[in-house]
């Protein structure tokens, strides 16, 4: 009999106990939970301890945290016909457990199959350059296409990440072709133009030396033609200084062959009387007094010195247009020739 009892007493200590632990519920603080009473909402039951009718009730526990969903990876062809593959992640928060227990089976796994939807339709609107430059892109618009349906389930997406998008391998190689293609035309086209440079460079190079010699020869030649036109201009003075006394020497070799003849009358030209009469008047020791004037060797004349160019000499030899270097031209050059102009021999003359 007390096997009996005691065995009741343990079973309905069971019971109580059963019944105490289905009344308490224990809520996270990150938790909240959707309470049923006989199959029907209740409400929500927030952090801590919670007090709910016993063996009738049930709960459904929703984490409010923010949550990652993987999209797996999605096959989608784009705009221009291209075959990709795609993949992303997904950051999600449950902002109204209670939506999201009575609007939606399954908040995650709705979702999920959305994102993978707008994923491929997003990128099929996109062409290939652009679904691979412009991937924040991709992420806005689909992080636009999920706000509104997600905001009636009590969800909100707070972020969507395109991890990858990737043609195909025939894409790939066909992309790799191109871009080596793009870089051998850009290396020739480099190529050509340091050639181009090059060569505008040499024939500059060219052309400046050509320039500097052809001034070299003209400057070479005028000095050449300076000089030879000094040479016959002091040449014909000199002929031009002398020429008195060359006649006075004859005169006076002629004077001589008269005075050994048998005549005894002479008949001279009265220039040569005048020459001889000027030039004895500056022999050493003369007593013809007089201030003759001197047989000196004539000056350049202005229309000389002109064609000699002794004026502006360096003007001359100056290059044309600023091209080349000029040469200086000394005229000191001429000293030589002046002094020996000047230590002619001096005769007197008589007016």
């Amino acid at each position: 009999m007390l096997d009996t009892l005691t065995v009741v007493g343990l079973l309905a200590l069971g019971l109580v106990v059963a019944v105490l632990a289905s009344a308490v519920e224990i809520v996270g603080p990150y938790e909240k939970r959707a309470l049923t009473v006989f199959g029907e909402y209740r409400g929500l039951l927030g952090p801590g301890l919670n007090l709910i009718p016993p063996l009738v009730s049930r709960t459904h526990t929703f984490d409010m945290r923010t949550q990652t969903l993987d999209v797996p990876e999605q096959e989608a062809i784009t705009e221009d016909n291209s075959p990709v593959t795609a993949d992303a992640v997904i950051y999600i928060r449950v902002m109204d457990a209670e939506k999201a227990y009575l609007q939606v089976e399954n908040y995650e796994k709705a979702v999920s199959d959305l994102a993978q939807t707008t994923l491929r339709a997003v990128v099929g609107d996109m062409e290939l350059d652009e679904t691979l430059r412009q991937q924040k892109e991709i992420n806005s618009r689909i992080h636009r296409e999920l706000d509104r349906p997600t905001d009636d389930w009590g969800v909100r997406v707070e972020a969507v990440e395109v991890q990858s998008v990737m043609p195909t391998p025939t894409v790939v190689s066909a992309m790799e072709q191109q871009t080596a293609a793009e870089r051998r035309r850009r290396a020739m086209i480099l190529e050509a133009q340091g050639e181009r440079r090059s060569a505008i460079e040499t024939a500059r190079g060219e052309k400046a030396a050509n320039v500097i010699r052809a001034q070299g020869e003209k400057q070479s030649q005028i000095l050449e033609a300076q000089g030879d036109s000094i040479s016959t201009v002091l040449g014909a003075k000199s002929a031009e200084s002398m020429g008195e006394r060359a006649v006075i020497d004859k005169g006076l070799e002629t004077l001589d062959a008269i005075g050994q003849g048998d005549s005894t009358s002479f008949v001279l030209p009265q220039e040569l009387t005048s020459m001889v009469g000027r030039y004895g008047k500056h022999l050493t020791g003369s007593d013809v007094a007089g201030d003759g004037r001197s047989l000196d060797s004539l000056d350049f004349d202005a229309e000389t010195e002109e064609l000699l160019g002794l004026d502006d000499v360096e003007e001359m030899l100056s290059p044309e247009d600023g091209e080349g270097d000029g040469v200086n031209f000394d005229e000191t050059d001429f000293d030589e020739a002046d002094e020996t102009t000047e230590r002619a021999p001096e005769y007197s003359t008589s007016e």
